[in-house]
């Protein structure tokens, strides 16, 4: 099972010394001798999620009939910013619902290892430690405790709410779906978490996006196979107005792909991080602003926060 998340341009190399392949901007600078822009992905979808042995299922997340709207705009990532007034957006939503009892990911002591799975958007490109933060912040408040994981150089700040900030991640600059999945299971599940939040398919939506939803279908399957016993967390996509039309159809996709492996009684939840995200929260036209950033961690955390201890 894995999960994805949208990476930026120029390309940047992985902490296991593999190179990703992608411009994307490891950590805000570019390497590399073209740089290349990448996008977040937009779109609505519904969350559905369903817990291992048993096939009860449960709603989570937001979510709305389809929607659409305008498009405008190119924009890269990376650095430029482009920006664009509209977004499209879609996907079938599910309404509000609760986890199925029978499923614990976290331990009963101890933190409750998330890993964050993705690009430059997972990296948090544009605002240091990106969604984590605030993440952080809304479990730690409500008592939660909870560290991430992942093999990427560290970022974010050092203390949130005075305590030590998990700066891990495994959000790498300017990847693709498949770039993410070949990081699974080695490196990115190194150390096996409890949770897994998947944001990816941005880079895709400009390089390839025809048979993005069935590279992300075998990603999920993979973290599904490779991490049985964790709750994969699976988004659609954030808006990237300069490939609004891609995004709406790869994100419609996504509900369906996950309520089927949740039918079969896979740990896997949808959430829908791309419904009412405004482009004036794209600070580049591709990354969230800090405000985008924190509109993602509330739509993560309203999603597992009944899972933590």
């Amino acid at each position: 099972m894995g999960l994805l998340l949208v990476g930026s341009m120029a390309c940047s190399s992985a902490s296991d010394g593999s190179s990703d392949g992608s411009g994307g901007s490891g950590g805000g600078a570019s390497s590399s001798g073209s740089a290349q822009t990448t996008s977040a992905g937009e779109g609505s979808g519904v969350s559905s999620t369903t817990s291992g042995a048993s096939s009860t299922t449960a709603t989570s997340g937001s979510g709305g009939g389809a929607s659409s709207s305008s498009s405008s705009s190119a924009g890269g990532a990376g650095g430029a910013s482009s920006s664009s007034s509209s977004s499209a957006a879609e996907g079938t939503s599910g309404s509000g619902g609760s986890p199925d009892a029978g499923f614990q990911p976290c331990p009963a002591t101890g933190a409750c290892k998330i890993l964050p799975l993705g690009d430059s958007i997972t990296f948090g490109l544009g605002s240091d430690g990106g969604y984590r933060v605030e993440l952080f912040h809304l479990a730690t408040q409500d008592g939660h405790e909870v560290t991430f994981t992942g093999t990427q150089p560290g970022n974010g700040p050092a203390m949130v709410d005075g305590k030590p900030f998990p700066r891990n991640h495994e959000g790498i600059s300017g990847e693709t779906i498949q770039q993410i999945a070949n990081r699974i299971p080695t490196p990115g599940l190194r150390e096996m978490p409890h949770i897994v939040l998947l944001h990816a398919g941005t880079n895709d939506m400009y390089r390839e996006p025809n048979g993005a939803d069935t590279r992300l279908g075998a990603l999920i399957d993979e973290l599904i196979a490779e991490a049985p016993d964790a709750l994969i967390v699976v988004s659609n996509i954030i808006p990237f107005p300069s490939g609004a039309n891609a995004v709406s159809t790869y994100n419609a996709k996504i509900p369906a792909l996950v309520e089927a492996r949740a039918s079969k009684g896979a740990h896997v939840l949808f959430v829908d991080q791309f419904k009412d995200f405004p482009t004036s929260e794209l600070g580049d036209g591709v990354h969230p602003n800090k405000a985008g950033y924190a509109r993602m961690a509330g739509r993560w955390y309203d999603a597992i926060s009944d899972y933590l201890r």
